[in-house]
């Protein structure tokens, strides 16, 4: 039986985990046998005896490495520092899957590619109507705009609602949320229950109807935007001339807000800056903003990463793992996404890596010694790699796995690393 295992997350302050006990029995009904590192879930909720009272075992750190698939909420290039104590433990034959920074971080893909393992990179989940349900992006996203409104609720020195008291009226909170993809709707919503008065804006036109159907207003600055997005629905970056016009028509949106937050990113490429130190200054004192494209540079001239700072008399986050600040919740949703995608991978207990599947073939990044990604390989600045077979079907099962690591082990017992030249 394939084994997966789940080892206990090494990056500072990160509290989720990447199963929860409910989705054991689905892995076990397929043939998969989990395993759990002691205390992985611990942080966000889940203790072990929870995961042992469905059916899932408890081990170390070292057994959780021999397994056939590793499942990680973040891996090399997401773990930048702590992850790398983890390297020398994947082998030949094994399965990574996690979140690891492709665009960003392409190197680190090389590197595990280099120990033998193939590596799932859940950030490039295709947006295809079959994937949803394996959207990691989109569930962290959820997560994030929902924390970001709470943050800067307890930032405000006022209340989000309109009140009417013998005290006087207080009027509502103003808001303004700045790229409308996931997080941005989830911000609208939650301001909107929070009862503050909330504008948007994205670059995309398409998403008046969605902050509209939220209850929110768009706002409409005059720009061409052109083709603002790319087949797979995320923001495209654009010129430095359109964004300088951006900021100057957004300044004055930025000034009659109360509450501003940002999430405009492009994938593996610097936040595009939307925000002037002018624009902050230009806002009443007492202000907040959010910023949640800091790990990317940020929207806002004067955010840094996880830091909080005040200037002008506005208080600005920069939060960048907002997800594992509401643990319980984001590992479920996490762990959803990881079950189906194993079940999809999954089939009579063995692995199947069939390359006309869209899904597996575009997160496959790291295989049999190379990275074998286009985008990443482009980014690298390395060449094309001959064009797959896309009707090849791969079936591998644990003793497939466990022939290849004695295989590729020298003489002094040290694994033997492939070199994709």
């Amino acid at each position: 039986m394939m084994k997966v295992a789940v080892p206990k997350e090494t990056f500072p302050t990160e509290k989720r985990v990447a199963l929860v006990p409910a989705n054991v029995p689905q892995l076990a009904k397929v043939g998969l046998e989990v395993e759990v590192e002691a205390g992985a879930g611990e942080a966000a909720g889940f203790l072990d005896s929870h995961y042992v009272e469905k059916g899932a075992r408890i081990v170390t750190r070292d057994e959780v490495f021999n397994a056939d698939i590793i499942a990680q909420v973040r891996t090399l290039g997401a773990n930048k520092d702590a992850g790398r104590d983890d390297l020398s433990r994947f082998r030949q034959g094994q399965f990574i899957i996690g979140m690891c920074d492709p665009l960003g971080e392409p190197k680190s893909a090389v590197e595990i590619a280099e120990t033998g393992a193939s590596l799932f990179a859940l950030e490039l989940i295709p947006r295809i109507t079959r994937a949803q349900s394996m959207d990691v992006l989109s569930s962290m996203a959820t997560i994030a705009g929902y924390r970001a409104v709470l943050l800067a609720a307890i930032e405000l020195p006022k209340i989000f609602p309109m009140l009417m008291t013998a005290a006087g009226t207080l009027t509502p909170a103003r808001v303004f949320i700045v790229g409308v993809g996931v997080a941005g709707l989830q911000a609208i919503a939650t301001a909107k229950r929070l009862g503050g008065v909330v504008r948007a804006y994205d670059v995309r036109p398409a998403c008046r109807e969605q902050v509209e159907s939220l209850g929110g207003k768009f706002v409409e600055l005059e720009l061409e935007a052109g083709d603002a997005q790319d087949k797979g629905g995320y923001a495209k970056a654009m010129g430095e001339e359109f964004y300088k016009k951006q900021r100057e028509l957004m300044a004055s949106v930025v000034a009659e807000s109360d509450v501003v937050i940002t999430t405009a990113a492009i994938p593996g490429k610097q936040s595009p800056l939307l925000i002037t130190a002018d624009a902050v200054k230009g806002m009443v004192p007492g202000g907040v903003i959010v910023d949640l494209a800091t790990e990317r540079g940020g929207n806002c001239e004067l955010s840094q990463a996880d830091a909080r700072v005040v200037e002008h008399g506005v208080t600005i986050l920069g939060p960048t793992n907002l997800p594992s600040e509401i643990p319980n919740h984001a590992s479920q949703m996490y762990s959803n996404n990881v079950t189906k995608f194993l079940l999809n991978l999954i089939k009579d207990g063995q692995v199947i890596l069939n390359l006309e599947d869209e899904i597996i073939r575009d997160t496959l990044v790291g295989h049999e010694g190379q990275l074998v990604n286009a985008r990443m390989r482009e980014i690298l600045g390395m060449e094309p790699l001959p064009a797959p077979d896309p009707n090849a079907e791969i079936t591998l099962t644990s003793e497939d796995i466990e022939s290849d690591s004695t295989d590729t082990e020298d003489n002094d017992g040290t694994q033997a690393k492939e070199s994709d030249g």
